[in-house]
């Protein structure tokens, strides 16, 4: 199976070629989609280097648009049959494609979603975080009929073409609950693999912030009743 990559990107110059080596090394990405989501530190500029290479497609919003939308254009770019998205911060280890992949591979999976709850090499960092993660993943599983451990995961691995023919209207970081709404609406197999998490402080740029989780919660309900 071909695997795209999908990366949204923005403002992560001190990160981006160490995330792009890395995802080179493990030989797996029949293609990266880089999607610069209106960087204004230099990103951009760093990201010129990659217009021509075999392997990576680089796409510019022209403002930023938030994590949801460089994602969707990541999807409606890619050629795949697999898709996973990979946040530029170095926060995930693409070492663990492996496991995202096995379950898809073995056709026992759809979506696969990679927990950084059950077992993986974690930094322990921002214990609100996880509250405010569990209470969303709680919500997810009420609602949905669910039994996830990290509905927050930036780790999600799909089947191609459950997301091309998918609807997503979220421009942020209420995409999470949108699109794991819409598969588990769609009855799709879910499965969960351990991962490796090195979660980073907002002094070395983490963006996520305890108010997204309000329209986290409020995307939770709304696609609950309507898609």
């Amino acid at each position: 199976m071909k695997l795209s990559v999908i990366m949204p990107v923005y403002n992560e110059v001190k990160t981006i070629e160490e995330i792009v080596k890395q995802v080179l090394a493990t030989k797996l990405a029949h293609e990266i989609v880089m999607v610069d989501d209106g960087s204004t530190d230099g990103t951009r500029d760093i990201m010129k280097q990659w217009e021509n290479h075999p392997v990576i497609r680089v796409i510019y919003h022209d403002c930023n648009k938030g994590k949801g939308s460089a994602v969707r254009t990541g999807f409606e770019a890619a050629t795949g049959d697999v898709f996973v998205i990979q946040d530029a911060d170095l926060e995930y280890d693409p070492r663990d494609y492996p496991k995202l992949l096995q379950p898809i591979e073995e056709d026992r999976a759809d979506v696969v979603y990679g927990s950084r709850f059950i077992g993986g090499p974690a930094r322990k960092v921002y214990f609100w975080h996880r509250v405010g993660n569990q209470m969303l993943t709680l919500t997810t599983n009420i609602l949905y009929n669910l039994d996830l451990t990290d509905m927050e995961t930036c780790y999600k691995c799909f089947r191609a073409e459950i997301v091309r023919g998918m609807v997503l209207r979220s421009r942020r970081f209420e995409f999470e609950p949108e699109i794991t709404a819409k598969i588990a609406k769609r009855g799709y197999r879910i499965f969960e693999v351990p991962i490796a998490y090195y979660g980073r402080e907002y002094h070395e740029g983490k963006k996520i912030t305890g108010m997204d989780a309000f329209p986290a919660i409020w995307a939770l309900l709304k696609y609950r009743f309507v898609d």
